[in-house]
């Protein structure tokens, strides 16, 4: 119990408490304004659970709840349970959130007014709120994207599927994008027992997509820098990153090629904020510098977040 009202008082409890609720914000609202209006199966826990209600005599609200409490206890025993927790918030808060956006805008209203507009798309579900399944596929699967990178970047998910793909990222140690393929992949093709073939391979297509973009939000929100700069004020430099930055540096004995000049590099890595702020410090202290910048993805071992003090 102290140990609970000890995280309670944490700024790290509530500050994934609220990105945790934007982010299911997202994903409430790709579910309830695309997914469910166009009736699309792509690779989710609710299209396998109407694929087996259809040969199970289990009504398809009680599939879901099966087996997403079969998938949080397998996220709170082979994951974590931080993990656990985590989805098992998300999962509770995903339909109340899409209540909260038919409150503010219900999809039948979206779609009446599309309709009555002069939009040159016609469908045979009128319920649908862009009018075309593929317009209704990349609105959702954008969102759902947002939504999944958010969660995943602090160790959370949107539950169902997501849960499924983790598992796959923990244990083969593949990109979570490719992990969310393969998982809603195997799902969309258990559709193929009662959807139209061309149906299928939409959801394929949008679970494919959805992989992708995944990655890039992931990669997006764990960008980092990797600076390298040579300079006589190198010290000045070092001092900066290390008291002021809380960042680890690594110092290399570099020879210049035109001047055979014998000078000190430093390699730092650093978020972008950290960056913007040494290359102000540099100029104004260390203007002959010579630096060097690129883009680093995925960092393992002692580089922490939020200002750690990991060696590069």
């Amino acid at each position: 119990m102290n140990n609970i009202l000890g995280l309670l008082k944490t700024w790290k409890f509530w500050k994934e408490f609220i990105i945790m609720t934007v982010g299911m914000f997202f994903g409430a609202a790709a579910v309830y304004y695309f997914l469910t209006p166009s009736k699309l199966i792509i690779g989710t826990i609710s299209g396998l659970s109407i694929v087996l209600s259809q040969f199970i005599p289990i009504k398809v609200s009680l599939m879901i709840f099966i087996i997403n409490g079969i998938l949080l206890l397998l996220a709170w025993l082979l994951i974590g349970k931080e993990f656990g927790a985590k989805t098992v918030y998300t999962a509770l808060i995903l339909g109340p959130l899409m209540d909260v956006w038919e409150a503010i805008m219900p999809a039948s209203k979206l779609a009446a007014l599309r309709m009555a507009s002069d939009m040159p798309i016609n469908t045979t579900n009128p319920g649908s709120v862009m009018g075309d399944p593929w317009l209704d596929l990349v609105c959702f699967v954008l969102m759902l994207s947002i939504s999944q990178a958010i969660l995943f970047n602090i160790n959370a998910s949107t539950g169902g599927l997501d849960i499924i793909a983790k598992i796959i990222n923990k244990y083969t140690h593949l990109d979570i994008g490719l992990s969310v393929t393969i998982g809603g992949g195997l799902i969309c093709c258990t559709a193929f027992l009662i959807n139209p073939f061309h149906m299928v391979i939409i959801g394929l297509i949008g679970t494919w997509i959805n992989g992708l973009v995944v990655d890039y939000f992931m990669a997006s929100l764990n960008r980092k820098k990797r600076v390298c700069i040579i300079s006589d004020d190198y010290e000045k430099i070092r001092e900066y990153i290390v008291g002021t930055l809380h960042r680890g540096c690594s110092l290399y004995p570099v020879k210049g090629g035109y001047t055979l000049k014998e000078q000190t590099e430093i390699e730092a890595l650093l978020t972008k904020d950290e960056f913007a702020a040494l290359m102000e410090f540099v100029k104004e202290n260390a203007s002959q510098a010579f630096i060097t910048a690129g883009n680093v993805s995925e960092v393992y071992g002692k580089w922490n977040r939020p200002h750690g003090h990991g060696v590069v």
